[in-house]
């Protein structure tokens, strides 16, 4: 198990590194910083005393190891907009991407399982295809123009939630519903998946032969093996939320982490556009890894892979 972790551990640092890079190059190879920086009404002596000024006109690699060296120590500079220190802007927005995440993977929790073994249950029958038809749709449609549909339906037609802002409980509704939904469906299979494998081993055949009530068999012995992997996915799915709040805290204007990669894009502000990046892909990286381990805890032929 011990070798497993560092083995997982090395890959994720080698990932994490590799990320840490491409977005660096990608942002430096995209065009040159300090006209953005300066803007289109700069003059070339401006331009060049910005470039001078921010160290753009060392040699690249000298730029990314003085860049990761800061952020070793949660140091990602200042930002060109907000004339702020990145990190204080990531700590100050981070509760609300948080707490989107979590929302929307409750959500997505408490509507998958549920319809994944009634759908188990039920299998062939039209539960079972509706339940199919749900996970198709919801992988099928985007995340945006569903935000979008909920606004016009629940907060401008019926005027029963906030459409945007992040001022209590209440605006974090719709924002779930919409992030949730994207990660329900592949929840909501795989729980009907393992059910069904479950269903028909040797062990659940035996429990209903001692005469054990069905909802005995279904949620004491069926689901609480059949879960395993679910909670797996449930772990990288929340990574994934993390990485879709840019989308869905745009459509609602929340103003968590989402909202201010995307507010740094628009206006150039390429420090907190690499620190975004480079927590979002930690975040990701940290929970499939604590997948792997709990996996392998549960499995043990994972570990020899």
């Amino acid at each position: 198990m011990g070798t497993f972790i560092v083995r997982r551990l090395l890959v994720a640092l080698g990932v994490a590194l590799t990320i840490s890079v491409v977005s660096f190059m990608l942002l430096h190879l995209s065009g040159d910083l300090a006209t953005s920086i300066a803007g289109p009404e700069a003059t070339a002596e401006q331009v060049a005393q910005i470039r001078v000024e921010y160290g753009l006109d060392r040699p690249i690699v000298s730029q990314y190891l003085d860049w990761l060296g800061g952020a070793l120590q949660f140091d990602f500079g200042r930002s060109y907009y907000y004339q702020s220190t990145v990190i204080d802007l990531i700590v100050e927005r981070m509760p609300i991407t948080l707490t989107l995440g979590g929302l929307a993977l409750g959500l997505a929790v408490c509507i998958s399982i549920p319809l994944g073994v009634v759908a188990a249950l039920k299998r062939d029958s039209w539960v079972d295809r509706l339940a199919l038809l749900f996970a198709v749709v919801g992988q099928a449609m985007p995340s945006f123009w569903f935000g979008l549909t909920l606004i016009v339906v629940f907060a401008v037609t019926l005027k029963w939630l906030p459409a945007a802002g992040s001022g209590g409980l209440e605006h974090f509704i719709l924002p779930a519903i919409a992030l949730g939904y994207y990660a329900t469906p592949a929840m909501m299979r795989l729980t009907r998946t393992g059910m069904l494998e479950v269903l028909e081993s040797d062990y659940i055949r035996t429990a209903r032969a001692k005469g054990l009530s069905t909802t005995s068999v279904i949620f004491k012995h069926a689901l609480r093996n059949a879960i395993i992997p679910v909670v797996a996915l449930a772990a990288v799915e929340l990574g994934f939320m993390l990485g879709g709040s840019v989308v869905i805290e745009s459509v609602f204007s929340l103003g968590g982490l989402g909202q201010l990669a995307w507010d740094a894009i628009s206006r150039n502000d390429y420090p907190v556009v690499q620190a975004v990046v480079l927590i979002i892909a930690l975040f990701y990286i940290v929970l499939t890894l604590l997948a792997d381990v709990a996996n392998a805890a549960l499995d043990p032929r994972i570990r020899t892979r």
